[in-house]
């Protein structure tokens, strides 16, 4: 097994239990949470598309104009 090079039996059910945990944990604040986002982030999505767009396209123009 890959992992068992690595890891003992303890760390990888350790892993297994926090990331299923953190999952958990994260869907219920979602679901918690998601009429405020529905009202004090509307349209945030499209800012982020846009504002990410635009961060990888500068960075992707300065390094065509330097070289690397």
């Amino acid at each position: 097994m890959f992992l068992g090079a690595y890891f003992t039996t303890g760390r990888i059910i350790f892993m297994i239990f926090f990331i299923t945990s953190f999952i958990a944990l994260m869907v219920y604040s979602y679901r918690k949470d998601v009429k405020n986002h529905e009202r004090y982030y509307k349209g945030a999505v499209k800012k982020v598309v846009i504002y990410g767009g635009l961060i990888i396209a500068v960075f992707i123009a300065i390094r065509f104009l330097w070289g690397q």
